[in-house]
């Protein structure tokens, strides 16, 4: 049985951040570069973390994602004007932390 792809969590969350920067209007950033080699980084360091910090991994990641739908669902229903950008601005930014709480959590993979 496969097991949880750490490298693809945090692509999609990129992804809706990607998204949520859009709606807040912020200037569109280019696709994450080293997206394959962050996936390909995190997954190695993920398979070596002990397992208390995978499952803390884990949580973290579906914690984020949850709440990250949840914004960008709000986002989208709201008023027909347009989306509140300050909201947009603020869950952008909850990402970002979030996307650099679970790459410090794993910590630099070895080589």
């Amino acid at each position: 049985m496969a097991g949880p792809d750490p490298g693809r969590q945090l692509a999609q969350l990129r992804e809706a951040l990607r998204l949520v920067e859009r709606i807040a209007g912020l200037p569109a950033a280019p696709p994450h570069e080293a997206g394959l080699d962050e996936a390909a980084r995190i997954s190695v360091a993920y398979d070596s973390a002990l397992p208390l910090v995978q499952r803390r991994f884990e949580a973290l990641a579906a914690e984020s994602a949850i709440w990250a739908a949840a914004g960008v669902e709000a986002l989208l229903a709201a008023d027909p004007s347009g989306p509140p950008r300050a909201a947009a601005e603020r869950l952008a930014r909850q990402l970002e932390a979030a996307l650099s709480r679970l790459a410090a959590l794993l910590g630099p993979a070895s080589p």
